[in-house]
């Protein structure tokens, strides 16, 4: 294999040096960063907007939960009709007006039953947040759940005074503690690892795949075949484009750091600020007393992984996972004559990817020593990205050898078959393949 290094040298510098690749080197991360940034922009508009919500109460009990936020202003409006109110709202431009009406409780005390049904209605000229009708239901289904503990005698002091939290404190037969945080960094690190590995494959498989059909159409194969084996040929363009991507790749990600600094110095955005449900979560929990030791956790948590075992295991599997569909796509841009006719091939390629990631989302979350999660850590179609979301986990060695091996194996035979793919379909032109074609290319 005297020209492999050759071949890869070429490939990389063919990349590198293209127009096209390097005009989306640069300018995908300022699309990138721009698109953040407005949405980071309109979310600290739409944080820093405070909503202006009417409440009238017809029952006088459930008005008092309404304490205004930093985004909600709430207005309770007493004496008036359902008609006035909706006039003072319309008027004053307000967000909404919540309406509670009356549900007319015996003296004494209120019935639970007349309690579960209390009409709440909210006005407004356009279609409310979700986040905000959830929210003001969760205040109101409190509420009644206070009145109506109450009205059965019950001291909502006392009952408050009498909850208590527990955790359960974790730990293995070694004696190494462990804890929910353990749990979630895991998920975190396996599920980057997996969904990386896939976005990889596509972007980059793609890439090599067009590759061979640009050659392939401007008959350049046919004077580099004369003096190169073609599984040199394949292996030089698989090896070139993937550090071709591995250097776009770091570039993304060192010039969109750069440039989201840049950003939120001089336009002032805080890409924290993005309005989203998740956000909304770790805010809450940030805000609890206790939030300081969950952050200890989570660093203890990661400290506590086989960081060693852990990437590892990723620079293994992530390369030998991405050769084998790499070998693929190369098989397939030499089959054919343009992107066309690359479909009726590419579902047998996407379909285990897809199925990886599935059952990496699923049933690893759900039970990552369980048997589906073992079975598809094994099987090398699926197994780089399985096989990453389950290491953090904790599998033992033996399993990630055998897994490796097998995936090695797979990659060593697919080759040899992509290789007799491209030996014959480099030099076919005017003919689309099929199937029972390519199995006739595979015997020559």
């Amino acid at each position: 294999m005297n020209h492999l290094p050759l071949i890869i040298k070429r490939e990389y510098f063919t990349k590198v040096r293209n127009k096209a690749f390097i005009i989306m080197t640069f300018l995908s991360p300022l699309i990138m960063i721009a698109l953040f940034s407005v949405v980071a922009y309109l979310s600290q508009l739409n944080n820093n907007k405070q909503k202006n919500i009417s409440v009238l109460d017809y029952t006088n009990e459930i008005k008092t939960v309404f304490q205004d936020t930093k985004t909600i202003k709430y207005t309770v409006l007493d004496n008036l009709t359902l008609e006035q109110a909706k006039a003072i709202v319309e008027a004053q431009e307000s967000y909404g007006l919540l309406y509670i009406k009356d549900f007319k409780p015996t003296t004494g005390s209120m019935p639970i039953e007349a309690k579960k049904n209390v009409d709440v209605e909210f006005y407004s000229a356009e279609t409310p947040s979700l986040e905000i009708i959830t929210g003001l239901e969760n205040k109101i289904e409190q509420r009644l759940k206070e009145l109506n503990l109450k009205s059965k005698g019950v001291d909502i002091a006392t009952l408050k005074n009498a909850e208590t939290n527990i955790t359960i404190n974790q730990e293995n037969f070694t004696g190494e503690k462990t804890s929910k945080a353990d749990s979630l960094v895991k998920l975190i690190f396996g599920g980057a690892a997996g969904y990386l590995l896939f976005m990889f494959i596509i972007i980059y498989g793609n890439m090599i795949m067009r590759s061979v059909i640009e050659e392939k159409t401007s008959r350049i194969i046919e004077v580099i075949i004369s003096s190169v084996k073609p599984i040199q040929l394949m292996l030089g363009k698989i090896i070139g484009t993937t550090l071709a991507g591995i250097t776009q790749f770091a570039i993304w990600i060192l010039l969109g750091s750069i440039l989201m600094v840049i950003a939120s110095l001089i336009f002032d955005i805080d890409f924290t600020q993005i309005n989203t449900p998740q956000q909304d979560l770790m805010t809450q929990a940030m805000q609890n007393p206790d939030s300081n030791t969950d952050a200890q956790l989570f660093i203890s948590a990661f400290f506590n992984m086989p960081l060693a075992n852990l990437i590892i295991a990723f620079i293994l599997f992530f390369i030998s996972g991405y050769l084998l569909y790499s070998s693929l796509y190369a098989a397939i841009g030499a089959a054919v004559d343009n992107e066309t006719d690359t479909q009726q091939f590419m579902l047998p390629i996407i379909m285990p990817l897809i199925l990886a990631v599935y059952v990496g989302g699923f049933t690893v979350v759900g039970d990552p020593h369980g048997t589906v999660a073992t079975i598809f850590s094994f099987v090398p179609f699926t197994s780089p990205v399985v096989m990453l979301m389950r290491i953090p986990f904790g599998v033992p060695i033996w399993q990630q050898i055998l897994s490796l091996l097998i995936l090695i194996g797979t990659f060593i035979f697919t080759i040899w078959l992509a290789s007799k793919i491209y030996r014959v379909g480099i030099l076919m032109y005017g003919k689309k393949p099929t199937y029972k074609e390519l199995l006739k290319w595979i015997r020559y």
